[in-house]
């Protein structure tokens, strides 16, 4: 079979497709026959090796931390999924394995494929989606009547924070460029602003919040300042880097740090396949074009998620 691997870590060229064996499922694990993955930021992080002491992983990698795809043989033990079942789910970070014509999985690490989407496109749910359901409901536990603010809203990963926080029953202000504001206010946003001006202060966007949901690098200062955003006892939740918290404030403070877990990738496809959150797909590519993806995301043209085919 065809995999893309790199042996080292680097720019894009040391990107190449090398032919190897199919793997076999050892216990606990799924073969699938790979139909699509997608690109994250991460993956280019990781390729470049700027991850390589925070997330040790052994060389050669085939990238792709995202997987959909149909279950050829099992491995023992596994009753979850059967043969022939379609199926997405996501790698550890310090796996991956997506962009292959063949992938092994641990069984509980993937999810019945939604219903009401292509299984190609599925493939852009699995890290993304994980990533908003631990900052909106695992920790954040947006809940009813609450007011929320997403910073980087137009993102993939903040797109769905959004939506599984309207689902809650919150009062979202989404933060993003005015691109991606009609799809927000079609989420479900009560307002879109634009990039968030810190100088101005929490009142310049409706301020402050019950909890803040934070998707944008930010400085230091940044980071620190997004805190005087939050209520006294709410919270707040960033994936790009830490918030520091107020004690005197009772304002907590958490990060994200997504796993695989093939339970709330289930609870995501059933509130995706009963329409309470969508997914925002601006590119489809075969999976040869995998470097120029990587070229695009390392030049800063990738315009938002990109799935990648497997012919």
């Amino acid at each position: 079979m065809k995999a893309i691997r790199y042996h080292q870590f680097g720019g894009t060229e040391v990107l190449r497709t090398d032919e190897v064996d199919i793997p076999s499922p050892g216990p606990g694990q799924v073969l699938v026959k790979v139909i699509a993955t997608s690109f994250n930021p991460v993956d280019d992080h990781i390729r470049l090796g700027v991850l390589a002491e925070a997330i040790p992983t052994p060389l050669p990698i085939t990238p792709g931390l995202d997987v959909a795809g149909t279950v050829v043989a099992r491995g023992e033990g596994v009753t979850t999924v059967q043969v022939d079942d379609h199926v997405i789910g996501m790698f550890p970070l310090n796996e991956h394995g997506g962009a292959a014509d063949y992938a092994v999985i641990a069984a509980d690490s993937v999810a019945l494929a939604p219903r009401t989407v292509q299984l190609a496109d599925a493939a852009a749910l699995p890290l993304t989606g994980l990533a908003a359901r631990q900052a909106a409901i695992e920790l954040a536990d947006i809940r009813s009547g609450q007011r929320v603010l997403v910073n980087g809203a137009g993102g993939a990963v903040g797109s769905i924070v959004v939506q599984l926080a309207v689902d809650a029953g919150a009062t979202v202000t989404a933060v993003s460029g005015p691109r991606h504001a009609e799809r927000l206010l079609g989420y479900g946003a009560a307002e879109v602003v634009g990039p968030l001006d810190l100088d101005a202060g929490p009142h310049a966007v409706g301020g402050p919040f019950d909890v803040v949901v934070n998707h944008v690098r930010l400085s230091p200062d940044g980071l620190a300042t997004l805190t005087g955003y939050v209520t006294d006892g709410g919270i707040a939740v960033s994936s790009a880097g830490a918030v520091p918290a107020d004690d005197e404030r009772a304002v907590r403070t958490a990060s994200v740090w997504v796993q695989p877990d093939g339970s709330h990738l289930a609870d995501l496809v059933s509130r995706l396949d009963q329409g309470r959150i969508a997914l925002h797909i601006v590119d489809r590519r075969p999976l040869q074009e995998l470097r120029g993806v990587h070229d695009d995301a390392a030049q800063g043209t990738l315009v938002g998620k990109t799935v990648l085919t497997v012919a």
